[in-house]
C-alpha cells in the first residue's frame, strides 16, 4: 500500500498510524536484509555446485525452507544459519550476516502490519470472530484453502508468502506461554465445509491443540445463542506493556487500529458481554470434538 495518508498516535514507544483508505500496496515485499541473506546463500551454494536439494539434505531442513530462506520470505534460525555455514565452506559470512537480520512483514497485509507488531508486544490479546477460523488458530491446510480462494486470485509465491507469514505469526503463542490468549469464535465457523474430511479433521485437531495450554481460553458461540452483543462485527482488543487498550477491526480489504479509549472501552463491554454468552471453555472444547467425531 504505497501511497499512504495516515494519522499518528504514539503508544508507549510503538508509533501507531491508522491508515486511510488511499493505501494500494497489495502486499509488502520482504525485508532487505533478508533478501540480501538469502541472495548470499543462494550464491554460496551456487558456487559449491549444489542444488537446493542437495542443501536441503546437508542442513536437514526441507528444500521448501531452503528456497524460502533464499527468496528472503523466511527467517533462518540459528540451527539453519550454523548448518548452512558448514555445508557452504565455513567462509563465515552467513554468520556475520545473519546478525543484521530483520523479520520482513511478508505476506501481511499493509493494513494488518501494524497490528501485528503489536500483537508481539501485547500482554493480553482478545479476538472475536465471526467469518473464519482466527488465523493464530488456523491450519495450514486451513490457511491455504483460505488464501487460495481469495481474490483477485495470488501467484504462487504470493500465496506461499502469506502462508508463511501467517503459520509464523502463531509462533508467538508458543513463544510467549504467561500471556493470556482468549478466543471467542462463532460455532458456523467451525460447521463451514472446505476440502475433504480429512483436512477439516486436521484443521479442528489443529484448534483444539493450539486452545490446550493454560494461557490460552477458546470458546464458542453456539447457534443456539440467538442474537449477542458483538453483532457488528469480528473485533481484536489486545493490553500494550504500558498498561494502554488498543482494538482493531476488519473488513473488505481495509483494517482500522482503534485507540480512541471510549470506542476501546465499548469494545472491551461487548467483548466481556459475549464471553459471559458463549459456552464454558470446557463446553467449548466439548463442541470441537463432536463436530469432529460427526466428520
Amino acid at each position: 500500500m504505497g501511497g499512504v495518508g495516515v494519522d499518528a498516535d504514539v503508544v508507549g514507544n510503538t508509533r501507531v498510524r491508522s491508515a486511510e483508505a488511499g493505501e494500494c500496496e497489495r502486499e509488502p515485499s520482504p525485508s532487505d536484509s533478508l533478501r540480501t541473506f538469502g541472495a548470499v546463500v543462494q550464491a554460496l551454494r551456487e558456487h559449491a555446485g549444489l542444488s537446493r536439494g542437495d542443501l536441503s539434505a546437508r542442513v536437514q531442513y526441507s528444500r521448501h525452507t531452503v528456497e524460502s530462506v533464499e527468496l528472503g520470505r523466511r527467517m533462518p534460525d540459528e540451527a539453519f544459519v550454523e548448518r548452512a555455514e558448514e555445508a557452504l565452506g565455513n567462509t563465515g559470512a552467513l554468520r556475520k550476516a545473519s546478525r543484521h537480520l530483520s523479520r520482513g512483514e511478508a505476506g501481511l497485509a499493509a493494513w494488518f502490519r501494524r497490528w501485528a507488531r503489536l500483537e508481539r508486544e501485547a500482554v493480553s490479546l482478545c479476538t472475536y470472530e465471526c467469518r473464519l477460523v482466527p488465523g493464530l488458530l488456523q491450519s495450514e491446510g486451513y490457511a491455504r484453502a483460505v488464501f487460495e480462494g481469495t481474490i483477485p486470485l495470488r501467484t504462487d509465491e504470493e500465496l506461499e508468502a502469506q502462508l508463511t507469514a501467517r503459520m509464523e505469526r502463531q509462533a508467538m503463542m508458543r513463544e510467549r506461554p504467561r500471556v493470556p490468549f482468549s478466543f471467542i469464535v462463532e460455532e458456523h465457523v467451525f460447521r463451514r465445509g472446505f476440502g475433504s474430511a480429512e483436512q477439516m479433521r486436521e484443521s479442528l485437531d489443529h484448534v483444539l491443540d493450539r486452545s490446550a495450554p493454560r494461557n490460552v481460553t477458546l470458546q464458542l458461540v453456539p447457534l443456539s445463542a440467538g442474537l449477542h452483543a458483538c453483532l457488528d462485527g469480528p473485533v481484536q482488543v489486545l493490553e500494550t506493556p504500558e498498561g494502554r487498550r488498543l482494538g482493531y477491526s476488519e473488513g473488505q480489504k481495509n483494517g482500522r487500529l482503534i485507540s480512541d479509549p471510549k470506542e476501546v472501552r465499548v469494545l472491551c463491554r461487548r467483548y466481556e458481554t459475549l464471553r459471559s454468552q458463549a459456552l464454558s471453555p470446557s463446553d467449548s472444547r466439548g463442541l470441537l470434538e463432536r463436530l469432529r467425531g460427526e466428520l
